[in-house]
């Protein structure tokens, strides 16, 4: 044979198993010369030989394991071993680690070459696994291309990391910040890049008597992660206030700015900036805004079938009133943006009223209120229902003033979405009522209601099973008829994730509002009431959906606990 050691062997697995015929070594050699492409993706689209039977042909001969990459998820691939070079030189897709051993997936196994690098390059211990290459070729593509859309921070030099926003104020910060504030400079970008990073939703920098620390909000949970001098802490306000276009000689009221941070051409990043003024200096609390949130999709928030269903259909509806509800840091705002891009077509036209407008959405008239010169929710509000809207979203139903208008805008032929802070869609339905709404207008106007809180999810890489007798988990509140098929996880702890859990899931109470429901709201009835039709009617609660997650084994009993009263 012709061709190179590596190839005659493969080439010899495949005749063993009648794939190729051994009298067209010859042409086939002389035909793949020409050809710049790997041997097994020659064959598979010059040569028509089923992929799948390749694979499966020299797995038998080799001896390695056959994985189906279709079915593989990407997202479980760690960051730090995704090397472009490498996959694309030798066609080869590092999948995951187990203990010190990288599993690579290949449709060739003779490129022991490709282990050789990717073992030197990483650091572990290499083994192979093999595919079929056009299922190998699709996950390679799909890995570099959401290595592309993804945030590309690893290679940000921190000096390099600038704001839009400051290159527009150097004249200003020149007269803050000098020479010998140059570290302070590079230290909050790298503080900035760490978070975001991290994927923390905020950042707290708390000044003390005695200490300064910096805490980032990861997964819904605050942690320490640096304690700076604290005769930094005044310089580092200066530095962060004049990024966010501050009154930095304002020390004695709280003030609001916005930073928007270029990490490349085509990716930025915004932060809510907010001060507080303190005993010991200004708190400083900066969210990070980040519009790819928004467009996570609404199978990846967290619904289950029938709850999902419930929002899809009420989205669908001309008219009626959308409300989500949660304390802070529930996930409501992506909840409802998530449904303004389902709504979101050119044959729309869509108004949002925000206190703060915290994602941007292209094709979305959004109003930031500004109530010191007289645009309220209200006002802003007013104003929508004169210019044709399809939809309307308000930022949060504060007052009977907003609540009357949204309610009227329900009425005639307009959908509505809204948020309010209370505990429970039951809640929500009175709170409406104390606020001085009719009872009559809430039960005509409002279509569902979406009580949620995030979940920290269990990381799939390290999480183990949770031993509960039948009796607990009676206690706890798990259906009695499934108590014996019931296997629960708790958080392990690994190097893919934080304390065993990585990313959050969201734990929803979707009600809508059928007729029997409205009728207890015109009778006057109490949230009581309310929740206990509801039950009656099959829908599941905050706890109950909690436990579902649990049963699921996409987060712990414990975090249920924590997010769920009872």
């Amino acid at each position: 044979m012709k061709g190179s050691h590596q190839q005659s062997s493969v080439f010899s697995a495949l005749a063993k198993q009648n794939l190729v015929p051994l009298e067209m070594a010859d042409e086939i050699w002389a035909d793949f010369a020409d050809k710049k492409k790997p041997f097994i993706r020659y064959l598979v689209e010059n040569r028509d030989i089923d992929a799948q039977q390749i694979a499966k042909a020299l797995s038998k001969n080799f001896g390695y394991p056959q994985i189906q990459l279709s079915s593989f998820d990407t997202s479980l691939i760690p960051e730090g071993i995704r090397n472009e070079k490498l996959i694309t030189k030798h066609n080869a897709l590092p999948l995951y680690l187990r203990g010190k051993v990288l599993f690579v997936a290949m449709s060739d196994p003779t490129n022991l070459d490709a282990l050789e690098e990717i073992q030197f390059n990483t650091g572990y211990s290499t083994e192979l696994v093999l595919c079929d290459e056009p299922s190998l070729q699709a996950c390679i593509e799909k890995v570099l291309e959401d290595e592309s859309d993804a945030l590309d921070i690893s290679d940000i030099d921190s000096d390099e990391l600038s704001g839009l926003d400051v290159q527009e104020t150097k004249q200003e910060e020149s007269s803050v910040t000098g020479e010998d504030d140059a570290p302070i400079v590079v230290f909050i970008n790298k503080i900035l890049l760490d978070a975001i990073k991290k994927g923390a939703s905020d950042l707290h920098f708390e000044p003390y008597e005695k200490a300064f620390r910096i805490r980032f909000r990861v997964d819904g949970i605050l942690t320490e992660i640096a304690r700076p001098p604290v005769s930094l802490a005044a310089r580092m306000a200066a530095r962060l206030k004049v990024m966010s276009k501050l009154d930095i000689a304002e020390r004695r009221v709280p003030q609001d700015g916005r930073i928007k941070l270029a990490l490349s051409q085509k990716k930025s990043i915004d932060f809510r900036v907010s001060t507080l003024p303190t005993m010991w200096g200004e708190k400083i609390v900066m969210r990070i805004l980040d519009s790819s949130s928004a467009m996570l999709g609404i199978d990846m928030l967290g619904y289950e079938a029938d709850q999902k269903a419930i929002y899809m259909d009420a989205l669908a509806q001309p008219q009626g009133m959308i409300l989500v509800t949660g304390p802070t840091g529930s996930g409501k705002t992506v909840s409802l943006y998530t449904g303004l891009n389902i709504l979101n077509t050119p044959e729309r036209n869509i108004s949002t009223a925000e206190d703060p407008v915290e994602i941007n959405l292209e094709g979305i008239n959004q109003v930031q209120i500004n109530t010191k010169a007289g645009l309220t929710f209200p006002s802003a509000l007013r104003s929508f229902l004169r210019q044709d809207p399809d939809i309307v979203m308000v930022g949060e139903i504060r007052d009977l003033e907003t609540a009357e208008i949204a309610i009227k805008a329900a009425q005639t032929g307009h959908l509505v979405l809204s948020t309010l802070h209370t505990n429970s869609a039951a809640e929500t339905l009175t709170r409406l009522l104390n606020m001085g709404v009719p009872s009559y207008n809430v039960a005509s106007s409002v279509s569902i209601i979406i009580a949620q809180r995030l979940a920290r999810r269990l990381c799939p890489q390290c999480k183990g099973e949770e031993n509960l007798s039948e009796a607990q988990l009676k206690e706890q509140g798990f259906p009695e008829d499934k108590l014996s098929e019931i296997t629960l996880y708790k958080p392990v702890g690994c190097t893919h994730c934080t304390n065993g859990y990585k990313g959050r899931v969201g734990i929803y109470e979707v009600i809508e509002i059928t007729p029997t429901i409205a009728s207890i709201i015109m009778e006057g009835g109490t949230s009581l009431d309310i929740a206990t039709q509801c039950q009656k009617e099959g829908y599941n609660n905050l706890r109950q959906s909690g436990l579902v997650k649990a049963m699921n084994g996409m987060t712990s009993l414990e975090e249920v606990n924590r997010v769920t009263s009872g």
